[in-house]
């Protein structure tokens, strides 16, 4: 028997919050759907549950054995690792599509990585990356 043991009730279900990203992956199986559109959506799962998103945490901030631990992730490992810091990444038809997304965060978290400095320098990197850009002149950021 298992020495692992979580309660299903006091575990953060991410399903939840992410219903219309579901419906967005379903759709997406039948008719185009812009990436954009899924990016979105995921960011607005994220912002829910964190009140931060991906792009608000620089790959820098991770140690290498961060990077190797998100890399070498599966979804029995990522569900494990999900469970044991509060969070379910099962919807009612299996594990979510984007659970490695939410593993990242999850890991942002535990590190204490989701703070307003980082949000910043991540921010400014972005945009600093996107003025080196041939013929861009201006970065429209809507905060």
């Amino acid at each position: 028997m298992s020495t692992i043991a979580f309660d299903q009730f006091a575990l953060t279900r991410i399903a939840d919050f992410a219903r219309s990203l579901s419906r967005l992956h379903q759709a997406s199986r039948h008719k185009f759907v812009d990436d954009d559109e899924i990016d979105r959506e995921f960011n607005a799962v994220c912002r829910s549950i964190w009140g931060y998103t991906i792009d608000d945490i620089s790959d820098e901030l991770f140690s290498p054995a961060d990077h190797a631990f998100l890399d070498t992730l599966d979804e029995a490992q990522a569900r494990i690792f999900a469970a044991e810091q509060g969070y379910d990444l099962v919807d009612d038809t299996g594990m979510l599509t984007d659970w490695w997304g939410y593993c990242w965060m999850i890991l942002a978290e535990k590190r204490g990585l989701l703070t307003s400095e980082n949000r910043t320098a991540a921010r400014a990197a972005i945009e600093e990356k996107y003025l080196a850009a041939p013929n861009v002149i201006g970065v429209i950021v809507g905060r």
